[in-house]
């Protein structure tokens, strides 16, 4: 009899259409599946802002736990919430092609752009976004917004005294969500790995790891392996603030990725060119580079912030 394989996936709209993805992806080489529902901590407290859940991995937790414990056979998560670090006996089966990395502005066609006024209140509970934000606009007003991306989008339009709040691009539209008004804004570097999934398994479940390699994405790979490079030579998990993004184009990658401070008010960037096909750890000398040139004095001041710890 013919094995079926169990997906685990949060509830959300979003996350299920990601496991409903790869469930057609594995339908079509002819495996078996059902989706299996598992509730995350990240879910759950809907007040806290991330940075502040003490742990990182939030949105993947739960989902490593029931594979680990047979309970699914599959986790599909959003790569920019997976630890640089994976659980142990936990691998990335497959990473499937990426959709838009960007970040885009949702707002109300009553509120004014951003940047024709210094009285803005801009909804955001990530870090990154945040700091990048007020390192462009150091005079708006930045507010907590958590839950999934309907839950978050409904507390926009419902609120009067806020005037935008910002969304992962690829979100957006996998979900073909209907928003009042969006600017993509290609001046903000993404979280590292926005915009990818990623298809994880048991280390020593080799058939199934074999069936997923089938549907990885050798660009995608390359350029996330690099962004995550970055993040985990900053030590830094999916709440930090840092960005990263490689594109790779006619076997060169450009990377560019930058840290800042909460306030914004400090940045280090770092920009390179290099060979994908040498690709080793160019996203660990992207960060040394980074380090060395103030991004080492704003990494201190991060880890000594008890809310990051």
């Amino acid at each position: 009899m013919q094995r079926t394989i169990k997906l685990g996936s949060r509830e959300s709209k979003l996350a299920l259409w990601q496991t409903t993805y790869i469930q057609l992806l594995l339908q079509n080489v002819g495996v078996d599946t059902k989706i299996v529902l598992v509730k995350s901590d990240g879910d759950i407290d809907l007040v806290s802002p991330l940075y502040e859940l003490g742990i990182q991995g939030i949105f993947t937790k739960s989902l490593d736990s029931a594979l680990l414990s047979g309970i699914i056979d599959i986790a599909v998560h959003s790569l920019k919430d997976v630890p640089t670090k994976t659980a142990e006996n936990i691998c990335i089966a497959a990473v499937p092609p990426r959709g838009t990395p960007k970040d885009v502005l949702i707002f109300k066609k009553k509120s004014p752009h951003p940047l024709s006024t210094n009285s803005y209140t801009l909804a955001t509970s990530s870090l990154r976004r945040k700091a990048q934000w007020l390192n462009r606009y150091p005079a708006h007003h930045i507010v907590n917004l958590r839950g999934n991306i309907n839950s978050r989008l409904d507390k926009l339009v419902k609120n009067d005294d806020w005037d935008g709040a910002i969304f992962a691009a690829a979100g957006i539209e996998r979900i073909s969500l209907e928003v009042p008004f969006t600017e993509q804004l290609d001046w903000m570097l993404p979280a590292p790995a926005q915009g990818a999934l990623a298809v994880v398994c048991r280390s020593n479940d080799h058939a199934l790891r074999q069936i997923c390699a089938a549907f990885n994405h050798y660009e995608t790979a390359v350029c996330v392996n690099v962004e995550r490079q970055f993040l985990r030579k900053l030590m830094g998990g999916c709440s930090m603030p840092v960005g990263a993004l490689a594109v790779m184009n006619n076997n060169n990658i450009k990377f560019e990725g930058n840290i800042l401070s909460i306030d914004g008010a400090a940045k280090a960037s770092v920009s390179l060119l290099f060979d994908a096909e040498q690709f080793t750890d160019e996203g660990y000398i992207a960060a040394q580079e980074l380090l060395s040139t103030g991004g080492e004095e704003i990494l201190k001041v991060l880890k000594n912030n008890s809310s990051l710890a």
